[in-house]
């Protein structure tokens, strides 16, 4: 498999605080990658070191299959861009002016590609409206476009929907989509909101004190989170008695109702739940989300 990025034991410390702690990750190429974390965990960090704006206290990284203390490295990072913590736009100026700087910045011979770049994040009807005047997302559609000024085939995204309305977010997951599918490009999205996430992602990278606890692919996570059978019945110390006898897993939420897990004959559940006087009021088919995926993963579930 081809790889954008890659780190081996990335350490990053700031005086006697250690922001990673030998942080290992892979994100290919063509993925959209998850980079999932609480906050503080290192996940802008991390960040800031691939973009060139720190350096690590170890460890390595590639970009491109280049070493990050190559020469050559420059080159890399000239094909990848990103928003970071905040868009950084010019507020007392149109969509169009910001990436009229942005294109001069970059040495760009004419403003031609702008049109299209402002259609392609949902702006070109902004007009005249200077910036500050913006909505949160049309600010970070802004950034985005700003980001895609250079043409990159790796887009870094920084909690790109912290704060946004939920038509916001809907516009911000499409527009990720369209670039990944339509135009090749490679996204690391680093969140918080995994809910959101779940709908973007092929590939995920959980991260905890600075630490890789797992990557896996969307198709992986999908086979490894538990379905189970949400049940309502009238007493769970018997329905706990029932399974016991059975050998089938299950977890009690409360003095009614319970998860079991495993392949469950409900006609037989029934019947046993009769004999210890105990009647199933109702079930329901349930599938374990990525959010308690990753709290099993950081309370040490039982995920391979």
């Amino acid at each position: 498999m081809e790889y954008i990025l890659t780190t081996d034991s990335l350490i990053k410390r700031y005086g006697n605080f250690q922001a990673l702690s030998g942080l290992s990750m892979h994100v290919p190429k063509g993925a959209i990658y998850g980079f999932v974390g609480r906050n503080g965990s290192g996940k802008t960090t991390l960040i800031r070191l691939i973009c060139g704006l720190q350096q690590p206290t170890s460890g390595r990284y590639t970009l491109y299959g280049i070493e990050h203390n190559k020469r050559e490295i420059f080159k890399s990072r000239r094909r990848m861009s990103g928003v970071v913590e905040t868009p950084s736009i010019y507020l007392d100026m149109t969509a169009t002016d910001n990436l009229k700087e942005q294109y001069r910045v970059l040495g760009m011979p004419s403003f031609d590609g702008i049109p299209a770049l402002l259609e392609l994040v949902g702006l070109e009807s902004a007009g005249k409206k200077k910036a500050k005047n913006f909505s949160l997302g049309m600010r970070q559609r802004l950034g985005i476009a700003i980001a895609l000024a250079s043409d990159p085939d790796f887009l870094i995204l920084d909690e790109p929907i912290n704060g946004l309305d939920p038509y916001g977010i809907i516009e911000m997951r499409e527009l990720i989509l369209k670039l990944n599918r339509e135009r090749q490009i490679t996204v690391l999205i680093s969140s918080h909101i995994l809910d959101e996430l779940s709908r973007l992602a092929t590939h995920y990278g959980f991260i905890d004190g600075g630490h890789m606890i797992k990557e896996i692919s969307a198709e992986e996570l999908e086979a490894a989170c538990q379905k189970c059978l949400r049940v309502e019945v009238s007493d769970t110390k018997a329905l706990a008695r029932v399974l016991d006898s059975i050998g089938l897993e299950y977890n009690i939420l409360s003095d009614t109702n319970a998860d079991i897990y495993g392949k469950v004959s409900v006609t037989q559940l029934a019947m046993d739940l009769v004999k210890e006087n105990c009647e199933l009021l109702s079930m329901q088919e349930r599938e374990e989300s990525l959010e308690s995926y990753y709290v099993s993963l950081l309370g040490g579930g039982s995920h391979e």
